[in-house]
């Protein structure tokens, strides 16, 4: 009989891009996922340039890319973050999660738990993003 797996409390925020601030309307395009217990902080994230298209022709959809490159690396704590990379591990969340009015913003925080923090970032990529 194999031991019973660590259960590990996890918060989470969905990427949403806003191409129109003006008209609410939005599209999830990313989940990053934090795991003090884990020392865990990553993002996955997938951009569907069709249906971004279909809310805003105009957007620069490749800027869109590149603020969720800036996502990674702030996760990643490396030089892709910038500043913000350099900070510790629950204040790289803080800064993530924070409301913003630009293209790329986190919706609400939301919580659960896990055994595996990757295992369920990609879980909530693929039921919330696509």
């Amino acid at each position: 009989m194999s031991a019973p797996s660590t259960q590990l409390a996890y918060q989470y925020v969905v990427l949403r891009c806003v191409p129109r601030v003006d008209r609410e309307e939005f599209l999830n395009v990313g989940v990053v996922i934090y795991c003090e217990a884990a020392g865990f902080l990553d993002v996955s994230w997938n951009v569907d340039r069709e249906r971004l298209r279909a809310l805003d022709p105009q957007l620069d959809i490749d800027q869109v890319c590149e603020a969720l490159t800036f996502v990674e690396g702030v996760c990643a704590g490396d030089e892709r973050g910038g500043a913000a990379a350099g900070s510790p591990i629950g204040q790289r969340f803080g800064f993530l999660k924070a409301p913003r009015s630009t293209v790329l913003q986190p919706g609400p925080v939301h919580g659960g738990v896990t055994t595996d923090p990757a295992r369920q970032l990609e879980n909530l990529r693929h039921k919330l993003v696509g």
